[in-house]
């Protein structure tokens, strides 16, 4: 969970690189940096941008302690005793640009941007791209469990299957802006203050001479929340019948069980049949939580087969993105400076999607004023005329640019934002519950067909003609050198 101290969560490459650029004499220069994606994970038709709260710490905190220089001095380089001195003295003087966290986003558009010397914007890719990869596929797929469950109460119950600590809290902060509702880890609730949820193990019962004990007991002790676990033994024959005579009891005391929890076995057969045990019972307020290796999938499937589930409890498939474990986040060159004027660079690769677009980047969320949704993305130089109503802006794909058309009536809505300026932060961090408003905002920007689940529409993201001709130059460019 610490932010400070972490100069060295990078990749020794980056150090290599400062280092021979120092000697070379060539690292002040200046260089930008764009991070983004090039495919979209899940299958998804959109992603949810998360870390930048912990991106802002890093940078803010970003120093070589007296340790750090120790062991850069017993490295096999052999680094100069100057650089490592120099290091010392390191610290972030460069601009950065963020999307908001909670932000709606797609392939191949900036969602950082660093400004800054070739040292700097080098050393602090591996943790930006580590922060920002790992926070913003829990968002998404958080978003997808959130898109299929629909107003039922979701829980993050992932730490015990986490990829350690830090994955533990941090997911569960991004579950959290993406829609979650509590989460079971205390350190994430003290932390961020995001509401904690729990009920108790099987061991609690297994540790009574009977079922019915053990939940009077749990009752007993705390009234006021109590959530029954009833599939220790049998869940239809043994756990609702004695949750249920638990609930009478408290009712008695003028109380209100919770919840009952089913956490094995057919959760579809099992929450029908509870359901109507609980109603003929009298107890129609007793809610369901279900949880056992839930995503997306399964919850639309058991809701499908009718399942009368008012909670789910997802943990494993959430936390570790069981089935796309990275995003592919990659942090690209796309502008330096030569002899004092900044020039854009291109990657050239034999795999066409991983050509770089050249130059520094604005990204405009172009929205229609009569629909209100989202029309497209829109990327242009900063230096060219912003998008804005009254100027008719082309669209066009850039993969198939004869497909374009026009728009006249709309907002074009900046979506990177001034994070640090020459070193110093400009950027007020939003609270939490700030950034999932953000976020369900942004949901609602979109038209539904590019949010569902299964094969999405395509969200285009348009490029100004100044960009794409600026890459089919330099592309051609290359390519002529080559021949």
């Amino acid at each position: 969970m610490q932010t400070a101290g972490l100069a060295l969560h990078t990749d020794k490459y980056q150090i290599n690189m400062m280092y021979a650029h120092w000697v070379n004499r060539s690292h002040q220069q200046k260089a930008v940096f764009e991070a983004y994606f090039r495919k979209l994970p899940f299958g998804n038709g959109y992603a949810v941008f998360a870390g930048l709260e912990r991106i802002v710490h890093y940078i803010a905190n970003l120093r070589f302690t007296d340790e750090d220089i120790k062991y850069l001095s017993e490295q096999e380089e052999n680094y100069d005793s100057a650089f490592l001195e120099e290091l010392k003295q390191f610290r972030f003087c460069g601009n950065l640009y963020s999307m908001k966290e909670g932000a709606l986003v797609f392939p191949n558009e900036p969602l950082v941007r660093v400004e800054g010397t070739i040292m700097e914007a080098q050393l602090v890719e591996t943790a930006l791209l580590n922060f920002m990869n790992f926070q913003t596929l829990i968002a998404t797929k958080a978003s997808r469990v959130k898109q299929v469950a629909g107003k039922d109460i979701l829980l993050e119950f992932g730490t015990r299957r986490a990829q350690e600590a830090d994955a533990a809290v941090w997911g569960a902060r991004a579950a959290y802006i993406a829609g979650f509702d509590a989460t079971s880890n205390m350190l994430a609730g003290q932390k961020f203050g995001i509401p904690t949820k729990g009920t108790h193990a099987h061991s609690w019962v297994q540790s009574f001479p009977s079922e019915q004990e053990a939940f009077d007991t749990y009752a007993r002790v705390m009234p006021d929340d109590v959530t029954l676990l009833v599939d220790t033994f049998d869940t239809l024959k043994s756990g609702v019948p004695h949750a249920i005579e638990t609930a009478k009891k408290l009712e008695a005391q003028g109380k209100k069980m919770s919840a009952i929890r089913l956490d094995s076995g057919d959760l579809a057969y099992l929450s029908i049949k509870a359901r109507e045990m609980l109603d003929n019972a009298g107890l129609p307020y007793v809610k369901i939580v279900a949880s056992n290796d839930l995503d997306e999938n399964t919850i639309l499937n058991l809701k499908a087969q009718g399942a009368r589930i008012d909670t789910w409890g997802v943990g494993t498939q959430l936390i570790t993105a069981a089935d796309q474990p990275a995003l592919g986040g990659v942090y690209k060159l796309v502008e330096r400076e030569v002899k004092g004027e900044m020039i854009p660079t291109i990657k050239i690769s034999g795999n066409p999607e991983k050509v770089s677009t050249p130059g520094k980047k604005d990204v405009y969320r172009i929205v229609d004023r009569v629909s209100g949704k989202a029309t497209a993305d829109y990327m242009a130089f900063p230096e060219e005329e912003k998008p804005r109503d009254g100027l008719r802006l082309k669209l066009f794909n850039p993969q198939h640019p004869y497909l374009h058309k026009y728009v006249k009536n709309y907002d074009a809505i900046p979506m990177l934002q001034e994070v640090f300026k020459q070193g110093l932060q400009k950027y007020t961090l939003p609270s939490l519950d700030e950034i999932r408003q953000y976020h369900r905002e942004q949901m609602e920007l979109f038209w539904p067909e590019y949010l569902r689940k299964l094969n999405p529409e395509i969200y285009r993201i348009n490029m100004s003609e100044k960009a794409w001709e600026l890459k089919q130059k330099l592309m051609a460019e290359y390519l002529q050198v080559e021949e």
